[in-house]
């Protein structure tokens, strides 16, 4: 060890030698581990020979050994970690309060309002010389005559305080969105594990966790966590095209290229790799602290790094953070590959939003230019006055007072509460939803959810239990209907059978000893495999003996399970010389491949085309009917002699001798039936989309409840199927598609694109009254394409591979259909929290509007001053988003009809409460206002000067109005026209919170608020006709409620979702945009790094979906988004050829996919 080390000197400054001597354990520094990690190929290879002989060399240099792994050793893997660093990538500084405020106070509306107050304190503190006022008229009379001249300057204070109050609610809002993000993210990032083997067990670890020198188990599905180099492979293919931009799969072996890169997929086949680079020093990470350090020369020419690990610490992260959690994760959305098209949501928020701001823009430019006309007529055409110089200023006061009045009416008609609500709606929902078992990765998803109209889930794992044995057998020419007895069975198709599936199957699948007495067996990697090994179980047979014989490394060769194959085989060496092939896999799919077949005495016999064909008939259809998965298990041996072509699986996967037909069970979930109940209440089609056999299917969807007995419906095959959805040319035809989809149920033995394509085509159709919304449920790493192009794209937590995940929007972390119900509550329930805040505001906003404009007209004063206003837009905005957005879901949220894309935001039974209570609280704010100082018999406040004291008459006007409000909050609580208003407001305390705070606060504004507040304090009875008004909102409310919606033909809705043209045409766009990035992606044939900083440049958009990346993986699996654009065409297996075309709505027919993980 010691030459070792000195041999490393020459090559280090003297500053490292003593780190190296420090280093003296282990035998590899990090710079030469990171050097042989930027070869590729031969290169590669001679390297390892040169350096280490072979990678058992490396192995040992890195004090690791090949098959135990590491010891788990603390104080050693702490070492480690201290040399070769962590996985995990420092994330990025989250934004500070201050910097939020900063950001809150850019608000457009907020901005002018400081600058009218600005003005307005300026001007209070100028004042004209005294024998003037006379001439300027009897403007500024009145105030004089109080003795308040000098308290001018209040109003212009009290605007910026309450400006203080909303930029640090909105930030303090942020701030907690933010966070919660955080929460989330390392919540996603905790959740993943990776399989490593420690004291020669495998066990699964944090993927934070892993060290240089781990020994990681590789199989089909992962993205792979850090650097490697492959000690064993299977039949290993990788998708490199996050890294190299080449969509082409790169086959990895021992002896041709066995370097593995972090952030990279499995796409076929299992393996074993030693840990060579974690988190910064691996590929990925070398590239991203390249694109932090240009961001960084990019933000900061002048500024230098503080620390050495400046770039380090900045390498995968964005140059410019977005809006707290939700905005970035749209972001996130934007940019990576799915090109999902606006949440339905977001569509009509922004369309209706934009709607409203325009009317609020053009009353308050109406009501600045009437007051400033109707001031200059009276003062100086009616009264006849002359512009002096002295008067100016008093003039101007004037005319910032106008200016003030005219924001204001725009504050309160702009609902800039509205994305305070969603979002507060949102993280609420995600919150809770997490303890539904939903992990929600995009926070639009969950709300997206609540207008799905259908449902494709698979079968395995989410509608099924995945724990699955073996209930009847056809083994030596005899059906079995349950587990036969060990002696019944000919010795040699009992061996046979025990080799064929204790060798042919994962090796890392597993049967261990129950957890608790009495309790199942725990069945580890694959669930058929694992129910082959528990039938081996029943027979009283084990299999480790067999395995230890016979070690993975020494296996022949190993074709893996795929979609295309539907089967996977595994060759062993004969002692005697030659080969044996075992085969297991879709029995009628291995059936074609049999010419023998083993007998009851254990011999073979041939095995006819007729014989198959009775087989089918008396075996394979009866147990496919009780909903059994059939597999078939083959061999044939290869005679001593030339070695065969085994590169030419046909012939080698050919002549099989059939030694067993087995029927699995995969119970369906007990919670199951009643979920899809719902669902079929709820208004959702549910349809089973799996790789099973088609009456396998069908009886488990029958047991489901998915197809009802005397229902009208479809089952079928994938072939069957692609027949009938493409034209001659083969080309997939949209009307063709509108025929199938409304009836299909099941679609078996379907593949991914079978998959990608039914869901693509039931979201492209326009036929039926409203457009549907797709949610979809996947395991597989070639579910992604599926995943991402439906609405919401459920992963399976346990059972599911990180590819499925990453293209996933919702992560159900105990892989149960029923978890989905409870997400279409919660996406419901938020839908219908924003509609109640719409409601409730948009009630506020024109009453609020109209009294401020006519008031401001007749009066040339506004009856609701600037700072009245915005408290009563932070009744508005802030708490009425808090209190509404927060009502927890309800099973009755499940008993209507989804709402769909193109149904508007604001129903007419919302919008007749809108106007009906609109009505009622301008016809008694208007009788207040002009006969209110009669019935109460006070001063008129009408007229007042322009620093007159606040009056009683607007203070009642005032706080009328909010206690208006205040109960019809209480009514905004019901949307669908519900009689009972207060029915469940006691299980939701933050509402009663806010309403009884809200009332609280508006007693010390009017008794204590004074002159800020443009409030006179009022006494008993004058509050008792207050409430009497607020409390009849409760009994107009049910007036209302009485009046047939069906009667109001009159009335509009509003927040439609965007039109169908606009959409085609947006998703015409982005079918062009994608064969642009097809072409870039595969003209970049070169490795990334060798590019240099200027091909960098142009990856910039990568650095922005790191948003506040946790660990090093999860900034992997986000970068690898953004990289690899092709995902949603080419996330499958060999060259793949992608027809986009942008006229045809079938942008993509892809090749090679993959179903569900054994047939």
């Amino acid at each position: 060890m010691g030459d070792l080390a000195n041999s490393a000197v020459d090559f280090y400054p003297k500053s490292q030698r003593q780190e190296l001597n420090h280093v003296a354990g282990l035998g590899c520094t990090l710079p030469e581990l990171r050097g042989l990690m930027e070869l590729r190929g031969a290169e590669a290879l001679q390297k390892i020979q040169d350096g280490y002989t072979n990678v058992s060399g490396l192995c040992r240099r890195l004090k690791t050994s090949p098959t135990e792994g590491l010891s788990d050793n603390a104080a050693d893997l702490e070492k480690r970690r201290q040399i070769y660093g962590q996985n995990f990538i420092p994330p990025k500084q989250p934004k500070t309060f201050l910097q939020l405020v900063w950001e809150a106070l850019q608000d457009v509306t907020l901005i002018i309002l400081e600058i009218a107050a600005i003005i307005s304190l300026g001007l209070s503190f100028y004042a004209p010389p005294g024998e003037e006022s006379e001439a300027c008229g009897n403007l500024a009379a009145g105030a004089e005559d109080e003795g308040e001249a000098e308290a001018g300057w209040i109003e212009g204070a009290a605007i910026l305080l309450s400006v203080v109050c909303v930029v640090l609610v909105t930030a303090f809002n942020d701030w907690s969105k933010e966070k919660q993000f955080r929460g989330l993210q390392s919540r996603i990032e905790q959740e993943q594990k990776f399989a490593v083997v420690r004291n020669g067990q495998q066990i699964q670890i944090p993927v934070a966790e892993l060290v240089v020198g781990d020994i990681a188990q590789i199989k089909y599905g992962d993205l792979l966590p850090a650097d490697g180099v492959l000690i064993q492979g299977n039949d290993l293919k990788i998708d490199e095209s996050s890294l190299t931009g080449e969509s082409d799969h790169v086959r990895k072996s021992v002896e041709k290229d066995p370097m593995l890169l972090s952030g990279t997929h499995v796409m076929e086949g299992s393996g074993r790799m030693v840990v060579t680079a974690v988190g910064v020093n691996s590929q990925t990470g070398i590239i991203f602290t390249l694109l932090g350090a240009s961001g960084e020369e990019e933000e900061k020419k002048d500024k230098k790094a503080k620390k050495q690990d400046g770039a380090v610490a900045m390498e995968m992260q964005p140059l410019k953070s977005a809006e707290g959690g939700e905005m970035e994760d749209r972001e996130k959305k934007k940019t990576s590959v799915s090109k999902k098209e606006k949440s339905v949501l977001q569509g009509k928020l922004t369309k209706l939003a934009v709607q409203i701001g325009k009317a609020g823009l053009v009353m308050s430019a109406i009501t600045v230019i009437i007051l400033v006309l109707y001031f200059v007529i009276q003062t100086f055409v009616l009264d006849g006055r002359v512009w002096l110089a002295e008067c100016t200023p008093v003039y101007v006061q004037y005319f910032v007072k106008f200016f003030i009045i005219g924001v204001t009416v725009l504050v309160v008609a702009v609902p800039e509460g509205l994305p305070l609500a969603v979002t507060i709606s949102l993280a609420y929902s995600v919150k809770k939803m997490m303890k539904d078992n939903n992990l929600v990765r995009h926070l639009d998803a969950c709300e997206t959810m609540g207008n799905a109209t259908a449902i494709c889930s698979d079968k395995t794992g989410t509608l099924t239990t995945n724990r699955m044995m073996v209930v009847q057998a056809y083994l030596g020419d005899t059906h079995y209907r349950e587990t036969p007895a060990p002696s019944s069975l000919a010795p040699r198709i009992l061996d046979l059978l025990v080799h064929a599936i204790a060798i042919n199957s994962a090796y890392t699948t597993k049967i261990l000893p129950p957890e608790k007495d009495g309790g199942l067996p725990r069945q580890v990697g694959n669930k058929t495999e694992c129910a082959l090994l528990g039938f081996l179980r029943d027979l009283h047979r084990d299999y480790q003996p067999v395995r230890d014989q016979l070690p993975e490394e020494k296996l022949y060769k190993v074709y893996t399970f795929n979609s295309v194959r539907k089967s996977m085989s595994t060759v062993t060496r004969l002692p005697q010389g030659g080969f044996r092939v075992f085969s297991k896999g879709a029995s009628e799919i291995l059936l074609k491949k049999c010419s023998n077949i083993l007998s009851s005495s254990g011999e073979v016999r041939s095995f006819r085309p007729r014989d198959r064909d009775d087989m089918v008939k008396k075996v394979i259809e009866p147990m496919a009917c009780e909903g059994l998965r059939t597999i078939c298990l083959a061999f044939r041996d290869f005679a001593a002699g030339p070695e065969p072509n085994w590169e030419n699986e046909n012939d080698i996967v050919g002549e099989l001798t059939c030694i067993a037909v087995v029927g699995i069970e995969d119970p369906v979930r007990p919670e199951v039936p009643e979920a899809i109940c719902k669902c079929q209440k709820a208004g959702i089609t549910v349809r089973m989309v799996t790789g099973d056999n088609i009456n396998t299917a069908r009886a488990i969807a029958a047991k489901c409840g998915i197809l009802q007995p005397g229902e009208d419906f479809l089952c079928l095959e994938g072939k069957d199927f692609n027949r009938r959805i493409r034209n001659e040319k083969g080309e997939i035809e949209q009307e063709r598609l509108d025929k199938i989809w409304p009836k299909l149920r099941v679609l078996a033995r379907s593949s991914p694109t079978d998959k990608h394509t039914l869901v693509k085509g039931i979201i492209d159709s326009t036929i039926g009254e409203q457009r549907q919304v797709v949610a979809v449920t996947g395991d597989g790493t070639n579910d992604g394409p599926a995943l991402k192009k439906a609405d919401v794209g459920f992963a399976m937590g346990i059972a599911g591979t990180d590819v499925a995940k990453e293209a996933s929007d919702i992560i159900l972390t105990d892989d149960n259909f029923s978890s989905i119900v409870k997400a279409v509550m919660w996406g419901r329930n938020v839908y219908d929290s924003i509609s109640k805040f719409l409601q409730f505001q948009l009630t506020v906003n024109v009453v609020a509007v109209v009294v401020a404009f006519t008031g401001a007209c007749i009066t040339q004063d506004s009856p609701l001053k600037a700072v009245q206003m915005l408290w009563v837009n932070l009744i508005m905005d802030t708490f009425a988003s808090l209190a509404l957005a927060t009502e927890p879901p309800t099973e009755s949220l499940l008993l209507r009809k989804p709402y769909g894309r193109d149904k508007p935001l604001i129903s007419r039974t919302m919008m007749k409460n809108i106007v009906g209570h609109g009505v009622y609280q301008l016809s008694i704010i208007f009788t207040l206002l002009f006969a209110g100082e009669i019935f109460f018999d006070i001063d008129s406040g009408r007229n007042a000067p322009l620093h007159a004291p606040p009056s009683e008459h607007y203070t009642i006007i005032f706080n009328t109005f909010v206690l208006m409000q205040l109960f019809n909050e209480v009514n905004a609580r019901k949307i669908h026209g519900e009689r009972n208003v207060f029915q469940g407001v006691s299980g939701n305390p933050i509402f009663c919170a806010i309403v009884l705070g809200t009332f609280a606060i508006q007693i010390v504004i009017v008794q204590f608020g004074g002159k800020p507040f443009s409030c006179s304090p009022l006494d008993a009875e004058q509050w008792l006709w207050c409430l009497f008004v607020g409390v009849g909102e409760l009994v107009w409310g049910q007036l209302i409620a009485t009046i047939p919606t069906s009667h109001l033909k009159c009335l509009k809705e509003a927040g439609h979702g965007p039109g169908k043209d606009d959409i085609t045409d947006e998703e015409m766009a982005e079918d062009e945009e994608e064969i642009d990035h097809a072409e870039r992606e595969l003209r970049r044939g070169q490795i990334l790094w060798f590019r240099g900083l200027n091909r960098i440049q142009t990856q910039m958009e990568v650095v922005s979906t790191f948003k506040r990346s946790g660990s090093f993986q999860g900034a992997v699996r986000r970068r690898s988004s953004v990289l690899s654009q092709l995902h949603e065409v080419t996330n499958l297996s060999t060259p793949t050829h992608v027809i986009l075309s942008a006229g045809n709505p079938t942008s993509a027919t892809i090749g090679n996919p993959r179903s569900e993980s054994v047939p």
